[in-house]
C-alpha cells in the first residue's frame, strides 16, 4: 500500500494518476481533507480516507497499512507548517510506514534566503530524527511559467527582479518520477534533486519566448522596491509580495544554479524543457 497526502492538489493528484498507470489501484490509499472532492478516485479503486495535517488521529488512520507514505508539502504562509509537517511525520511513524517519502524544495540547504527553505530544511531534520528511512524529493520549481514570467504575452516585456539560473521544472513530469519512485524498486534515501537538466535565465526565457513569437520580448529589471509597489498595486498583499521578493534574491544569489541528470534518468527521457512549455503555452 502506498499513501498519497494531497491528492486532490495538483502534484499530490498527477502522481496518483501516474502511479495508477503502473500499479493495482488496490494498492493505492489517499489521504485528503475533503473525501467528496476524491470520489473520482475511489470510482476507480483508490483508497480514500479522510485527514488533514491538523488532526493527528485522523491522519494516523488514514496511513493505516501504509508501506510508503507520501507526505506533499504545504504552502500556507499564515500556518506553522514545521509543526503541521511534524504531526504528519509521527503519525507515518505510528501507523508503521516503512519509508517516508516529503515532496521538499530544490535548494533547500542553510543560507538560501528563500524563506520556505527553513520549512524544508526543519521538515527534513524531523525525518532524519524519526527512525525510519526516508526520502526527501527536493522538487524544481514547478509553478506555471505565467506566474513566473508575469504577463509576457500581453506587454511584451519580461518584468521581474534580478535573477539567476533556476532549472523550472515541468509539474508533471515531477509527478511522473515520483510515481517512479513509489512503485519502483530502487530506494533513495535522504535528499535527492528532480530538475530539469538545464538551469536557464530571465534573459534566455526573453530570447526563447522572442524566437518562438517571432517578435521582441524584452527583459526589464526594475530594482527590489520598485517591484514590490509594482505588485502592491495589483492587488498583492504586500507580506506576499515581499516573500516572493526572497525567491529572487535566492536565485540571483545561485541557490537553485544546480540541476541534476536524475528526473530523466527516472523518467527514460528528456524532460521537458522551458521551450517546449512556452510553445505549448503559446499554442494554447
Amino acid at each position: 500500500m502506498i499513501v498519497v497526502t494531497g491528492a486532490t492538489g495538483g502534484l499530490g493528484g498527477a502522481t496518483v494518476e501516474h502511479l495508477l498507470e503502473r500499479i493495482p489501484a488496490g494498492r493505492i490509499g489517499v489521504s485528503v481533507r475533503d473525501t467528496a472532492k476524491a470520489q473520482h478516485l475511489a470510482d476507480r479503486g483508490v483508497r480514500v480516507r479522510q485527514g488533514s495535517y491538523e488532526d493527528p488521529v485522523a491522519l494516523r488512520d488514514s496511513f493505516d497499512g501504509a508501506e510508503q507514505v507520501l507526505l506533499v508539502s504545504g504552502n500556507d504562509p499564515a500556518a506553522d507548517m514545521m509543526g503541521l509537517h511534524r504531526n504528519a511525520v509521527e503519525a507515518a511513524v505510528a501507523a508503521g510506514a516503512r519509508r517516508i517519502l516529503y515532496t521538499s524544495q530544490h535548494g533547500a540547504v542553510p543560507g538560501n534566503p528563500y524563506r520556505p527553505s527553513d520549512i524544508h530544511i526543519a521538515t527534513e531534520a524531523i525525518l532524519g530524527d524519526s527512525g525510519v528511512p526516508w526520502t526527501a524529493l527536493r522538487n524544481g520549481a514547478y509553478g506555471p511559467l505565467d506566474q513566473v514570467l508575469g504577463p509576457w504575452q500581453r506587454t511584451g516585456v519580461i518584468a521581474q527582479p534580478e535573477d539567476g539560473p533556476v532549472p523550472y521544472t515541468d509539474r508533471d513530469d515531477v509527478a511522473e518520477a515520483t510515481a517512479v519512485v513509489l512503485a519502483g524498486d530502487r530506494s533513495f534515501d535522504g535528499p535527492v534533486t528532480l530538475t530539469a537538466p538545464t538551469a536557464v535565465t530571465f534573459d534566455d526565457f526573453s530570447r526563447i519566448a522572442s524566437g518562438l513569437t517571432g517578435r521582441t520580448v524584452e527583459r526589464v529589471v526594475p530594482d527590489d522596491e520598485q517591484w514590490v509597489a509594482d505588485q502592491i498595486t495589483t492587488g498583492v498583499p504586500e507580506p506576499m509580495a515581499r516573500l516572493m521578493l526572497t525567491w529572487y534574491q535566492a536565485a540571483r544569489a545561485g541557490c537553485f544554479a544546480e540541476a541534476g541528470p536524475l528526473l530523466g534518468e527516472l523518467l527514460g527521457r528528456e524532460p521537458r524543457t522551458v521551450a517546449d512549455r512556452l510553445a505549448a503555452r503559446i499554442a494554447d
